[in-house]
């Protein structure tokens, strides 16, 4: 065994490390299928807690939104509440096999990562709907669009741009956070970690490697995301066209007056 620090780290990278990589790879995987119907469900949910509801709209339907509302209340501050590892142990060893449930240790890591990222979006997706100007929500009603098509046409595209950052985050923190998950046996990254600081009883040096690989992941999925943001912004001067696309004529199309009509005559 080497007495150096680096040559420790070596010696754990050669027998460990493809076992390392897989589990980062699961990792990953997890976090990117957690983020991304953790989204859909946030976005669903945040959309039904912002339909208004007025005096004048049909007392059965005042009353089914609230109780969705109350639903949806109740949903989100549970899932936000309470620890994602006693979440997966409560969801995969109580709640699933007393409903008679069947679902893989696979599935229910997808399940339990997805419905906790999609109670956190719930609140940012709600709170980015209602960060945008409440002029351009009644414009739309104006123009005669219902508010199914204002939420898509005009409030979502704006809405989404101004809560991307809170997304690159939650895929970052998901990425860390998959490493609960081995409470129901995921094999993911950390896991792997465990597995050999405890055959090799090289702990700093395993967990050092272990730190380098969750942060080339987070790094790399930040500055993506990052780009996204960026490309989402547009240029940031825009021009107006001076080119006739009927005409085909630069600059701007002019109608004869009545002196070039004298001239030509």
């Amino acid at each position: 065994m080497p007495t150096d620090f680096f040559g420790r780290v070596m010696v754990v990278f050669n027998r460990y490390g493809m076992s390392m990589l897989q589990g980062a790879g699961v990792s990953l995987r997890i976090a990117l299928v957690g983020t991304i119907v953790g989204c859909i469900i946030g976005f669903a949910v945040g959309i039904v807690q912002t339909i208004p509801s007025e005096r004048g709209d049909n007392p059965v339907k005042r009353g089914f939104l609230w109780v969705i509302k109350l639903i949806l209340n109740a949903y989100v501050e549970f899932f936000r509440g309470t620890p994602m590892m006693a979440q997966a142990m409560f969801i995969y060893y109580g709640l699933l096999p007393m409903l008679g449930v069947n679902l893989t240790m696979w599935q229910a890591a997808y399940f339990i990562l997805s419905i906790n990222t999609g109670a956190y979006m719930a609140e940012t997706v709600r709170g980015g709907i209602l960060s945008i100007d409440a002029g351009q929500t009644e414009g739309a009603k104006a123009i005669g669009m219902t508010h199914v098509q204002t939420m898509i046409y005009v409030i979502l595209p704006q809405a989404l741009r101004n809560i991307m950052p809170q997304i690159g985050n939650n895929l970052i923190i998901n990425i860390k956070d998959s490493c609960v998950l081995s409470v129901i046996g995921v094999a993911e990254l950390l896991y792997k970690t465990k597995a050999a600081a405890g055959a090799l009883y090289l702990n700093f040096e395993t967990y050092t490697i272990a730190m380098i690989m969750y942060f080339i992941m987070t790094f790399a999925c930040s500055r993506i995301l990052r780009v996204l943001e960026n490309r989402m912004d547009g240029a940031d001067n825009f021009d107006l066209a001076t080119t006739d696309t009927l005409a085909h004529t630069s600059g701007m199309y002019r109608f004869p007056d009545n002196k070039d009509k004298k001239e030509e005559g």
